[in-house]
């Protein structure tokens, strides 16, 4: 089965061919078609920016595509910066500024009331028009202090704390089975073979 992933970012891509390993995929990035424009992602919730990447880049190529959104909440700042994680601190915002900007925002509040979740949901969508999405959660506490360098966006900040790490701090192996994206490509994985048995998109 052929899926497009709705990214032109081919890191992302070989990390999603590892997390769908064993099953009957070719996966190929949107670096496989010259004519798609810019997705906004002006949703007001990670489902709608995903299915609206997804429905899209479907639409045009005619294939099965695949789409994700994920960003961090907060819980005492009103699921802050939620959707708005990758440009929290402007449209051309660095890791280090977006991390700032809500380091600021939480000066002053305990540690203990520091809760947040990285939040992922990926669509998987047909050309028929159904899709499947999927969504997972990862919980943890916001430090002031930036910790590891294995991680991107607001991992250096994100502890874990029945690990005691930041998820900058954990190997790749270990984030790719415990994290909001590794747990929504579990229940992919889960459901692809269905969908291949199916023969949707054959």
């Amino acid at each position: 089965m052929k899926i497009v992933f709705a990214s032109r970012n081919e890191g992302k891509v070989k990390e999603i061919k590892n997390m769908l390993e064993g099953l009957s995929v070719e996966l190929i990035s949107l670096n496989n078609y010259a004519n798609i424009p810019e997705v906004i992602e002006d949703g007001e919730s990670f489902l709608q920016n995903a299915l609206k990447k997804a429905k899209l880049v479907s639409g045009i190529t005619g294939e099965i595509v695949l789409a994700d959104d994920s960003g961090l909440q907060v819980d005492i700042l009103g699921g802050e910066p939620g959707i708005h994680s990758a440009r929290y601190a402007g449209d051309n915002a660095t890791d280090e500024q977006n991390n700032e900007k809500l380091l600021s925002k939480l000066r002053g509040i305990p540690l203990q009331n520091r809760e947040a979740s990285f939040c992922c949901v990926l669509v998987l969508y047909r050309p028929d028009g159904r899709y499947d999405y999927f969504e997972g959660k990862w919980r943890g506490i916001i430090v002031d202090e930036a910790r590891g360098d294995n991680g991107f966006g607001y991992d250096p900040i994100f502890f874990v704390p029945e690990l005691k790490k930041t998820a900058a701090e954990l190997s790749a192996a270990v984030k790719n089975k415990l994290s909001h994206r590794g747990q929504a490509f579990a229940q992919l994985k889960e459901r692809l073979p269905i969908i291949i048995k199916e023969g949707i998109g054959a």
